[in-house]
């Protein structure tokens, strides 16, 4: 596991950042509920606000979840704190997901990417040579 918390104005999103934190976990179930408590503890440390926190929290249990069931070896998580806006990008080394898969009733699964769009200003999926990248930004007012 690897995990930084700096306040740098070199940051791992490409831009400057006030506060970033770095975590990385194996990409299995277990460890999602690791992922949630490193950033429920980060953004109170961070002084982010408690609604806005519980917000990031359940859109970093969205994505860890889905980093955990279609990785293979290993998630990322980076929170990074830019003014009012935070980052969540969770990376894993996964292949592209099939949209519908037609042995699952659409009432089973499927929702998690909606909560995250509802809960975030903006959100962005990238497939990269090493897996999936997922990004999503929310506002916040520490």
């Amino acid at each position: 596991m690897f995990v930084t918390d700096s306040a740098s104005s070199t940051s791992l999103l490409g831009r400057p950042c006030r506060r970033q934190a770095l975590r990385t976990l194996p990409a299995q179930e277990a460890h999602v509920s690791a992922a949630r408590h490193f950033a429920a503890d980060l953004l109170e440390t961070w002084s982010v606000p408690t609604s806005e926190r519980d917000s990031a929290v359940l859109i970093v249990d969205e994505l860890a979840g889905n980093a955990a069931q279609y990785g293979h070896e290993r998630m990322t998580l980076l929170l990074a704190l830019d003014h009012d806006t935070l980052h969540i990008v969770v990376t894993d080394s996964g292949a592209a997901v099939e949209r519908h898969r037609p042995d699952i009733a659409p009432d089973e699964h499927g929702r998690g990417t909606g909560i995250v769009q509802y809960l975030a200003q903006s959100t962005e999926i990238h497939q990269t040579r090493s897996g999936r990248e997922v990004r999503a930004s929310l506002r916040c007012s520490p």
